[in-house]
């Protein structure tokens, strides 16, 4: 196993505060992540739910830029179909200037139907929209001038004004469950992110790696310049003093965040996606982690020994959970779970 490290998983869904206090509050996490060591803060991009409290995460980022020193940012996941490319690729070399290149690129086509059409895009197209739009931000990012002709964009000659402060461009991240879509992010050495239960996640890690060197030396291959992808596992948890109150605060939480999550859905009368969310089925499955830090850190070291994971990111602000518990579970995870885990990887690898 490789030595671990850790990011930091938001959704912004929203909670009793008021929107303002909301962002503060989220800022003021990402101001402690920073200073405990987390590798990257990702925020979700979502539309038209209360899952999705921050609807342009170049915004929200570039705030947190301005309040942290180390710890990387990035969008977990931009909404390709959902950008124009032109807008992206300037959206994208402002904020990785502004953040003196500390931007991680997430990039993908959005898991809910309902939400891309709402603007419009057809859900049937959006593979095929997010491969043109990737082709144009990866030639706007690495040429001076763009020349493109595709079904959807067409582009002779437009000025690339601005430039990504990492060169060629910040790394690419891609988030998936899919066998085929595990294929497509180590064919071109993306790092990769997934959700579910460890013997699952296994599976994909092992995929991954096997096309990753199969694909190492390919030509046009992306993310060249990422020597060692991370390959990650997402785990919401909520870290308290003891294990009983660590699970009273993350079930009555968990009652808001499903609200967030399904309110879209069912508001389309689609329930196709409720079983993902249910609670016993994601403590279950271990992608719920609650208990004392003792706990989380046993659970974990066993997680990351049956995936093989480099990388985990904890979501630790969701749902119903006050700022005072989310402050109180990365406190108590980065002294007393982060510095165990990452001397027990160390030695595994």
């Amino acid at each position: 196993m490789k030595r671990i490290s850790f990011g930091l998983f938001d959704w912004i869904d929203r909670n009793q505060a008021p929107l303002h206090q909301l962002y503060e509050d989220r800022l003021q996490l990402v101001e402690a992540a920073d200073a405990a060591g987390f590798f990257c803060y990702h925020l979700a991009e979502h539309h038209l739910t209360p899952l999705g409290g921050a609807p342009s995460p170049a915004l929200f980022l570039t705030a947190a830029a301005q309040r942290t020193n180390r710890i990387r940012l990035g969008p977990l996941v931009y909404l390709l179909p959902l950008y124009h490319p032109l807008r992206l690729i300037e959206e994208v070399c402002m904020l990785d200037q502004m953040s003196r290149g500390r931007l991680e690129l997430g990039i993908g086509r959005g898991v809910s139907p309902h939400e891309l059409r709402h603007y419009g895009a057809d859900p049937a197209e959006s593979r095929a929209i997010f491969n043109e739009t990737l082709e144009i931000l990866v030639a706007g990012l690495t040429h001076d001038r763009l020349n493109f002709e595709g079904k959807y964009f067409r582009y002779q000659d437009s000025p690339m004004e601005l430039q990504a402060y990492q060169r060629p461009y910040p790394p690419f991240w891609y988030p998936t469950h899919s066998p085929d879509s595990v294929r497509y992010a180590a064919r071109h050495g993306f790092n990769f992110v997934s959700l579910g239960p460890p013997s699952a996640i296994r599976q994909l890690v092992d995929l991954y790696w096997q096309t990753w060197r199969q694909h190492q030396d390919d030509a046009g291959r992306l993310n060249r310049h990422v020597a060692e992808p991370k390959v990650g596992l997402l785990c919401q948890m909520v870290v308290a003093d003891t294990d009983e109150e660590a699970l009273r605060i993350a079930r009555t939480a968990h009652v808001d965040f499903n609200h967030s999550i399904l309110k879209l859905w069912h508001a389309n009368d689609d329930h196709s996606v409720d079983a993902l969310f249910d609670w016993d089925a994601a403590l279950q499955a271990e992608m719920m982690i609650c208990g004392s830090p003792s706990r989380v850190r046993t659970q974990l070291s066993q997680i990351l020994e049956t995936t093989g994971c480099n990388y985990l990111i904890c979501s630790l602000a969701w749902g119903g959970l006050s700022q005072q518990q989310s402050m109180r579970s990365l406190q108590l995870f980065a002294q007393q779970v982060m510095p165990k885990l990452v001397q027990q990887t160390a030695v595994r690898a």
